[in-house]
């Protein structure tokens, strides 16, 4: 169960909004450059690091993708009076922006908190409604003269919050999805001997339509892809059985659908199989909602590819308080190392 936990807080405390990755973009190529035969960085900003099979005459290219954006906000207006105005980059419940720190990336970074109308003041119907994003505003504690040196429209938000440990598990804003950034960047680290070429693409834009993804695939036209992110555990007090999708501390979940991709059949039971096979603890993901890079991988290459998803059990997404099971998160790391290891032992025609 063991994991390294300072590297993944490093990760993901770090800021990277939609299109606004290179704090993040950095740091993955610091880390990845010694681990893979090439980097390269494409033009919407994906990092692709290349690790070479030792068994691919034929030139095979696996693509794995993990996004390293996270959901965050853009300004909008500063009024006369400095508050700041936004919009959301990405889905989030406004509700959970309720008393929250945020940073804002302008000619510096500048801590601010998420301010609405306080219930002392509002009327009886006010109280009963539920939030819109609208109803809120950044207080950045300073005059407008003051903020306005700092701070452009158009300047990157992303929420404060640090990683803990709790229990067997970790908590933080952004679980979604830099754990799969983790997962990718600690299997790299044990991938001794892949099959086929490897294109570990990290990637941008996820959370606002898959952006990223949609680009690398194109680019690097896999015959094979396995997307790396996060999924609900809604195993929660009140929750149906059949509302769970995946429990944290059952394992590594392997995608079979979610509302934007059907997985491959082919690499649904060959990522079951493998995992078997190595005593790898899993758990299977129906989602029927949202989607993931999956799709772009699946769809954007030139014959497109045959492609699944390892997905994290996590609780309270969207929010700033997610949580994954550092059991599940070993165990993702085990199964992406082993399907890499051994995907040229399947029967891919069946």
């Amino acid at each position: 169960m063991d994991i390294n936990v300072a590297l993944l807080k490093e990760i993901c405390e770090i800021a990277g909004a939609p299109g606004f990755e290179k704090r993040v973009r950095d740091l993955v190529i610091d880390l990845v450059t010694p681990l893979v035969d090439e980097v390269k960085v494409d033009n919407i900003g994906n990092v692709i690091a290349i690790k070479k099979g030792i068994k691919n005459p034929d030139g095979k290219r696996v693509m794995i993708a993990a996004h390293m954006d996270e959901i965050g906000f853009i300004v909008t207006h500063i009024d006369d009076n400095g508050f700041l105005r936004f919009h959301t980059l990405g889905g989030f419940d406004p509700k959970t922006l309720t008393a929250q720190r945020v940073i804002v990336h302008g000619k510096k970074d500048l801590v601010g908190v998420m301010g609405s109308k306080p219930i002392h003041v509002m009327s009886a119907e006010e109280r009963t409604k539920l939030p819109k994003t609208t109803d809120f505003f950044i207080d950045l504690g300073m005059p407008k003269e003051e903020v306005e040196k700092y701070i452009n429209v158009g300047d990157p938000v992303t929420r404060d919050r640090e990683l803990i440990e709790m229990g067997d598990c970790v908590n933080c804003k952004s679980i979604d999805n830099r754990v799969a950034v983790f997962i990718l960047i600690e299997t790299l680290k044990q991938l001794k001997n892949p099959a086929y070429d490897v294109y570990a693409t990290f990637t941008v834009q996820e959370e606002v339509g898959l952006r990223g993804a949609n680009v690398a695939a194109h680019g690097i036209n896999p015959d094979f892809g396995i997307a790396l992110d996060t999924t609900i555990a809604f195993d929660v007090p009140g929750a149906q059985a059949h509302e769970k999708v995946t429990e944290l501390g059952k394992g590594t979940a392997i995608k079979i659908m979610d509302a934007m991709t059907i997985c491959d059949y082919r690499m649904v039971e060959f990522m079951k199989q493998t995992a078997d096979k190595g005593k790898i603890s899993w758990q299977p993901e129906i989602l029927v909602a949202g989607g993931t890079d999956t799709a772009g991988v699946q769809r954007m290459g030139k014959q497109g590819a045959i492609a699944g998803a390892i997905s994290i059990p996590t609780r309270h997404l969207h929010q700033v308080i997610e949580m994954a099971h550092k059991k599940d998160i070993a165990d993702s790391i085990a199964l992406l190392k082993a399907c890499l290891e051994d995907i040229d032992q399947y029967d891919w025609k069946h």
